[in-house]
């Protein structure tokens, strides 16, 4: 026979992990900042790239851009 599981809401006493709900949204908040970053420190390089005309120095700049953000965030 199936096995019973309790499906009723949270609200009416199951117990819930409010210490791992925090953890997971601070690494949600950690990745979408890192994310955001990322993009737009490659579109920048991207865009320098283009316009400067070389592959490195692109590449540089994005490293540079990356550095700087992990030292003022």
């Amino acid at each position: 026979m199936a096995e019973h599981h309790d499906t009723s809401p949270a609200e009416l006493g199951a117990p819930m992990d409010y210490k791992e709900h925090e953890n997971t949204y601070k690494l949600f908040l950690t990745l979408s900042k890192w994310g955001f970053v990322t993009c737009l420190a490659l579109m920048i390089a991207m865009a320098f790239g283009f316009f400067a005309g070389g592959f490195f120095s692109a590449l540089v700049l994005f490293i540079v851009i990356c550095l700087a953000a992990w030292f003022l965030l």
